[in-house]
């Protein structure tokens, strides 16, 4: 409608200014789909079995490690240059720069520094403006490369088709929210501008929650409704 009357105001001089009150509705956004704790911890474990060379199974480990211990984009993680890597010695704090250039602040737990760690004493690139993340030719990893080992991994190991780089992030906000993390914390550790996009973390959680009265309460199971 809109569309037409702006066809009709430039056409004919016909204007309607009542038109623009009308809202667009909006599609309702899908709720994130985390993983279960004991597979998210299972991909930063075990992803690096699916290559037989010691290198790459070393950079494969410490990526995902990354991704589920920071909450950190794929494309946040693949940015990062060798020198702003998370080491043992290192302060336990990495500095991310993510969507509009906004800078944040993540801890970084001690298996993803010596996860790092353990990486870069295979990587090729030892200067400090090196990429941290690097393919098979020596350029920054590409991201489609990091989605493929993901899906691998979830096919051999019977992970859900949700089962991705960026549902570690989910799962990182999930399984903090689930251990008593406040929302405002939280939104803080993923980079959301808005405290909106971070609520609907909470949404899961109550999901998962009334998924568990379901199957554990007498009134929740089938025939038991009333």
């Amino acid at each position: 409608m809109r569309t037409f009357f702006r066809f009709l105001a430039r056409r004919h001089g016909v204007s309607n200014a009542a038109i623009g009150l009308l809202a667009t509705p909006r599609a309702i956004r899908p709720l994130p789909r985390p993983l279960p704790p004991e597979a998210a911890v299972a991909v930063a474990h075990d992803i690096g079995d699916l290559s037989d060379a010691a290198a790459l199974a070393a950079r494969d480990t410490a990526l995902f490690t990354l991704l589920y211990g920071c909450g950190l984009r794929i494309a946040e993680a693949l940015a990062l240059d060798t020198r702003e890597a998370p080491r043992p010695e290192s302060a336990a704090a990495l500095r991310v720069v993510g969507k509009g250039a906004k800078e944040r602040i993540v801890p970084v737990l001690p298996a993803v520094r010596h996860a790092v760690a353990a990486w870069l004493r295979c990587h090729p690139d030892p200067r400090p403006d090196a990429p941290l993340f690097v393919g098979a030719k020596g350029a920054r990893l590409n991201a489609g490369v990091a989605q493929r080992t993901m899906r691998a991994f979830r096919r051999r190991n019977g992970l859900a088709e949700h089962a991705t780089p960026h549902a570690l992030r989910h799962s990182f906000a999930t399984h903090l929210l689930a251990g008593g993390a406040d929302l405002r914390s939280i939104q803080d550790l993923l980079g959301h501008a808005s405290l909106s996009t971070t609520q609907r973390y909470t949404q899961v959680e109550n999901a998962q929650l009334l998924e568990v009265w379901r199957r554990a309460h007498p009134r929740g199971r089938s025939g038991h409704e009333s």
